[in-house]
């Protein structure tokens, strides 16, 4: 059983007309989906924007289905200097929560320097950053990187905030900050539950707009939203190879 977690119905509805044998599952205020894609079986959630509805969705997930892994897919944006273009496909080899630490007068400081990890489990300690599971992430790259013809991947730090970011000195900032290649709104929290729960998590997504002067005319996220769900398709393709 695979966990899949998005955040908005854009993000899921290619596999809505795929998913076989579908059962529904509302918990709380949530609708969960059991089925079959790709020949593979899984649990599928449109969890909502933002930390608290990823982080609630990631953990319902986790402790309803019990699953070997937690995929979390969705739309994203690039950083000026990534080299990712619109409607190109990124994997987070880390996740980092941008948003959490404090305000000094020498700026801003994550929290390592308050001294308070976020999650601490097997002796390890985990401030903003969570690195993406080795095997996983080396699996993913293996299966997208044969079907390029019409798409570019990378891979890197992506970098999850609170208010997405709407110019380019804030972007340019956070790029220098973290060295993020995408900008996202739920990530981090989700990879966190999955570190909770000792769950291996891969984050993929589909760029849907360059993290600049906020200007949506530019952007195209539903190019990347089928992007993204053909990618995660293709990673669940022979997952057991």
């Amino acid at each position: 059983m695979i966990a899949l977690l998005c955040s908005v119905p854009l993000e899921v509805n290619r596999f809505m007309a795929f998913i076989t044998a579908v059962e529904a599952f509302p918990l709380g205020s949530k609708t969960f989906f059991r089925g079959s894609l790709s020949d593979q079986e899984v649990a599928l959630c449109t969890g909502g924007m933002g930390k608290t509805n990823a982080a609630h969705a990631a953990a319902l997930l986790i402790t309803r289905f019990n699953p070997e892994a937690l995929i979390i897919f969705g739309v994203g944006g690039a950083y000026p200097s990534s080299g990712a273009k619109i409607g190109d496909i990124v994997l987070a080899t880390e996740e980092i929560a941008g948003d959490e630490g404090v305000l000094t007068p020498e700026g801003f400081r994550d929290t390592e320097y308050i001294g308070i990890p976020l999650v601490q489990s097997d002796g390890l300690k985990f401030y903003n950053r969570f690195p993406a599971p080795k095997d996983l992430l080396k699996k993913a790259q293996k299966k997208l990187s044969r079907s390029q013809a019409t798409r570019s991947l990378h891979a890197g730090a992506f970098v999850t905030v609170s208010t997405c970011t709407g110019t380019t000195s804030r972007a340019k900032e956070l790029e220098e900050r973290y060295g993020g290649l995408c900008e996202n709104m739920e990530g981090a929290a989700a990879a966190q539950v999955a570190r909770l729960h000792g769950v291996p998590w891969l984050e993929v997504r589909g760029i849907s707009n360059m993290v600049e002067d906020r200007d949506m005319k530019k952007w195209d996220v539903p190019r990347a939203a089928l992007a993204v769900q053909q990618a995660v398709e293709e990673i669940l393709e022979g997952w057991k190879e």
